[in-house]
């Protein structure tokens, strides 16, 4: 089933022995389109910190309370280290995290988490200290591999702020046709499916769905999409309601009227090849 990123919003975490705090931000990979962590304000017991969760200790959510457990605790988050989510998180403090949760690269395979297409195939056994050990080694051993070269690649940011991606003008082909309002993303692969594009300044308050896969270019500094679609194919795409449930039935309909195949017919190998930019 598909999520709204604005209707997870404010869901609460909370960890195997008390709440943590509350969602206020996503961070996405600008390659694979794919929530990588949630940023959490812990301001009601951790004043003034937010902490990234990885949806690998998500477990399963309780979508009636918008509730989202996680199988760590408190004490881990409280000690956990210190990023700055105000700032691009670079792949150097990906490393330290996921060390120090004991949780393997979620890019070292060929599907979207690792070699798989769910980020909780990647959940090592808990209590596990061998695979503990193992997991920080393997970080250890990483990071003492890259040359100076590659450190200063993995180091720049490559995970986006979604609230920051909010109101990024549209480019079609010809001209533009609005600007992202929201996006929808996989439960169970946090994948985001869908941009969703308020076309409110150009053909009435309407709200369309388009694919990242279809996108050309982004100009992170310019705040622009550019997507490789004309203004009337939008135009005379299946409008999207947000009040109303999507269904694979609207799914199909929008990938058959933009000529395209939908993702549920490719393999996770596929979903997680890096989309043009």
């Amino acid at each position: 089933m598909l999520r709204s990123l604005r209707d997870l919003e404010k869901y609460s975490i909370r960890a195997t022995d008390d709440d943590i705090g509350h969602v206020k931000d996503f961070y996405f990979d600008d390659s694979t389109w794919v929530i990588r962590y949630l940023v959490v304000d812990t301001s009601a017991w951790l004043p003034n910190r937010k902490v990234l969760i990885s949806p690998i200790s998500i477990g399963r959510p309780d979508w009636g309370q918008k509730i989202l457990p996680v199988t760590i605790t408190q004490q881990q988050v409280k000690d956990s280290p210190d990023i700055d989510t105000d700032k691009p998180v670079s792949r150097q403090h990906e490393m330290n995290y996921l060390g120090y949760y004991g949780y393997p690269y979620y890019w070292g395979g060929s599907g979207l988490w690792g070699g798989g297409a769910y980020p909780y195939s990647m959940l090592k056994k808990m209590g596990d200290d061998t695979a503990d050990d193992s997991y920080r080694s393997l970080s250890a051993k990483r990071e003492q591999e890259l040359s100076s070269s590659d450190k200063a690649q993995h180091e720049d940011p490559h995970l986006r702020s979604c609230k920051e991606v909010a109101g990024y003008h549209i480019e079609a082909k010809d001209g533009d046709i609005g600007h992202v309002h929201d996006m929808l993303v996989d439960e169970r692969t946090w994948a985001i499916r869908y941009i969703v594009i308020n076309t409110s300044n150009w053909f009435g308050s309407h709200q369309v769905l388009i694919v990242p896969e279809w996108i050309r270019h982004i100009s992170w500094s310019d705040h622009m999409v550019d997507v490789n679609l004309t203004r009337q194919q939008v135009k005379d795409a299946p409008l999207y309601d947000s009040e109303v449930a999507f269904s694979r039935q609207e799914e199909e309909s929008i990938y058959r009227h933009y000529g395209r195949n939908g993702y549920w017919n490719t393999t996770p190998e596929d979903q997680a090849r890096p989309h043009r930019q």
